[in-house]
């Protein structure tokens, strides 16, 4: 770990820093400003095209290659020139327009017709534009690391979809089912979670001071300027918002924020399962060379990767939760308490990734103990009693679940205590066939099948 590291404030940007590495370009104050850059560029290029704005001709090629430069070959010096600037103007975006100002006095041509740099423009027809592309490019990076995972359960709940286990509600011994079966009902919901996710778009608009175009149609009153932001957001593979006030009111963000809350609870859940049945013995988990698990007890191999998992989880939810609940809210046309919330979206993924990465990494670990589940299903007869009683009531004799409780609530229960009950019992011998060939390993019912669906 470098000193800096060593030094930094969030664990992101300290232990977890190999984790959220491909966030850094996008969710850090150097990604916000390449955005801004991003949205100026191209809306100057947009005016550009206008035929009714003669005052800005249409570019020549080596004038756009010019400007496509600035955003491709956009560095951190150019960000650090934007801060200096934003040292003197106390204004992020106004920094960004400045600094284009400087780089087109480089350009004789594009130096005539700087002042359409941020033209007809708020900060947040810049910012909510910003925000949309960031969002939606750190969500991508993370939907791969969910992916990852997704695919992992799946060739979980395959490989396994035979291994019999005893289920526990409410931690007691139930009817048995089977390890591919568990990590196929997480799969079913993660993918579930992911179609969602997969169908929100991000909106964005461009409309000025308090979303009527108001400077824009006093401008040039014969454009249509609500096809014209149309249009541009359309380019940058956003939806439009055509009414909004000064901001845009994020409810989209929100949606977004709230569906990966649920994706977030659902791997808590699963980190939460495999950490019990790693403590129940039905896992071991592979060993590195050198490495400890406790600093006293030299026995211990600790399931780390799905605590971490968990609490880094509940760290997004968090900040998720909060920036959902604060952002759609704004006082009249204008305030600036979501701006403040927005700049903490990269924790919310930055937490996300590294909860992601602890999940495989321990995934990756683990080995199924397949003579620990036998030898407590082996143990546990009892959860046979389901399938008498239902045989019992399939053939209308009265009073079966209450044989059953009376025979083994609370007591223990043998392969031959059932084989005698079941040999008294008087129902049909092919039902009773049945129940005298049922072992705990086999009574799991489409517990295979639904594994590999």
């Amino acid at each position: 770990m470098k000193t800096e590291n060593l030094l930094s404030v969030s664990p992101l940007d300290g232990r977890y820093n190999q984790a959220i590495k491909e966030l850094r370009e996008i969710t850090s104050e150097y990604g916000l400003i390449k955005y801004r850059v991003i949205v100026e560029i191209k809306w100057f290029i947009h005016l550009s095209n206008i035929s009714k704005i003669h005052q800005l001709p249409k570019l020549s090629i080596k004038d756009r290659k010019y400007l496509i430069d600035l955003i491709d070959n956009f560095s951190l010096k150019d960000a650090q020139r934007v801060k200096k600037i934003e040292s003197k103007t106390n204004h992020d975006v106004k920094a960004v327009e400045y600094f284009l100002k400087e780089k087109f006095k480089t350009s004789n041509q594009l130096n005539k017709y700087a002042e359409f740099i941020h033209f007809a423009c708020t900060s947040e027809d810049i910012n909510n534009l910003s925000y949309a592309l960031m969002i939606k490019d750190a969500s991508a990076v993370t939907q791969l690391k969910v992916k990852q995972v997704e695919k992992k359960i799946k060739s979980f709940s395959r490989k396994y979809s035979k291994n019999s286990m005893l289920s526990r509600t409410h931690g007691q011994n139930a009817s048995p089912t089977t390890m591919g079966k568990e990590f196929s009902n997480f799969y079913h919901r993660i993918k579930k979670l992911q179609i969602e996710i997969d169908k929100h778009k991000m909106v964005g608009k461009i409309n000025g001071a308090v979303g009527n175009y108001n400077a824009h149609d006093v401008a040039f009153p014969d454009i249509n300027w609500e096809k014209v932001a149309k249009d541009f957001i359309k380019g940058l593979k956003l939806d439009f918002n055509s009414h909004t006030t000064q901001i845009e009111p994020k409810d989209t963000i929100a949606l977004l924020l709230s569906d990966y809350v649920k994706l977030n609870n659902i791997l808590i859940d699963l980190s939460r399962d495999i950490w019990g049945y790693i403590s129940l013995g039905y896992f071991k988990q592979s060993l590195k060379e050198g490495e400890v698990g406790s600093s006293t007890m030299p026995h211990k191999v600790n399931p780390i990767d799905f605590e971490n998992a968990e609490g880094n989880l509940g760290m997004a939810n968090t900040t998720l939760n909060h920036i959902s609940n604060t952002v759609t809210i704004s006082r009249w046309q204008r305030d600036l308490t979501d701006s403040t919330v927005m700049r903490n979206i990269g924790i919310c993924f930055g937490y996300m990734n590294v909860a992601l990465s602890s999940l495989e990494k321990g995934l990756n670990k683990l080995e199924l103990n397949n003579e620990k589940l036998e030898e407590d299903l082996d143990n546990s007869w009892e959860v046979l009693t389901e399938a008498i009683q239902t045989i019992i009531r399939k053939n209308n004799i009265p009073n079966g679940y209450e044989l059953m409780k009376k025979l083994s609530r609370g007591k223990d229960i043998n392969k031959e205590n059932l084989t005698e009950f079941i040999n008294l019992m008087d129902v049909p011998s092919e039902d009773k066939k049945r129940l005298l060939k049922l072992t705990p390993k086999s009574y799991i019912g489409y517990a295979e099948k639904l594994a590999r669906d």
